[in-house]
């Protein structure tokens, strides 16, 4: 869920530098928790092991992380946008959860150092080259065997409604948002070193889940942090 708020992540690719999508941060907190929903069936999906290691990228507001770390999971969330880090870390009550700033085409964090790592409504907000950037970075910090899920926008398959959500969602998003729909997500994410697994929808088909397995560790190692 996904709309001028979530900061992701990504430098100079998002609007996150725009003052104006800076103000999203308390709107966006309200849409949170009107997908609470889709948090939950995400974690469940998800299925992390006990004493699991869970990155969220694009955390906005925190909405998914909170959702992992209610569950006792430890939780590094990270997002390029100040503010929405700052509500985030006004609402977190778990000390298992913890806020950074971070480009997702270049995390701080060294290889294989997760056990999953997810992305919720981001990779529809940037170009194909940047959507490789981040599921690259997603594949080589997570551990070979581990779990990554990918929470997007989807269209339904009746003609009528599809129109209608396309022409809705078209209508705040940006131009990437088609490329990324008429994009073969599966075939990127496998060509990255992540084999799609499990394919859930939601919401009447407009919001897919996509649950990966990390098939090889990434050779291309960047700033090495804990």
């Amino acid at each position: 869920m996904d709309h001028p708020s979530q900061g992701i992540g990504v430098a100079n690719k998002h609007p996150t530098k725009n003052p104006e999508f800076e103000g999203w941060a308390q709107p966006y907190t309200l849409l949170d928790l009107l997908f609470s929903r889709v948090r939950t069936r995400v974690v469940e999906i998800t299925a992390p092991r006990e004493g699991s290691k869970v990155l969220d990228l694009g955390t906005g507001t925190g909405g998914q992380a909170f959702a992992f770390g209610e569950k006792g999971f430890k939780v590094v969330a990270v997002d390029l946008s100040e503010k929405m880090l700052s509500v985030a870390r006004r609402r977190n009550k778990y000390g298992n959860v913890v806020f950074k700033k971070a480009d997702a085409t270049s995390l701080p964090f060294r290889d294989s150092f997760f056990d999953v790592s997810c992305v919720s409504f981001v990779l529809h907000e940037v170009d194909h080259q940047t959507r490789e950037r981040i599921l690259a970075e997603m594949s080589r910090v997570t551990k070979p065997g581990g779990t990554t899920t990918i929470v997007d926008y989807a269209l339904p398959k009746n003609p009528v409604f599809k129109h209608m959500v396309f022409s809705f969602v078209s209508s705040y998003e940006n131009n990437n948002y088609p490329n990324f729909l008429w994009s073969n997500l599966v075939k990127l994410m496998e060509k990255k070193g992540i084999r799609v697994e499990e394919k859930h929808s939601m919401f009447m088909g407009t919001i897919k889940i996509l649950r990966g397995i990390v098939t090889k560790p990434w050779a291309v190692s960047q700033t090495s942090v804990s």
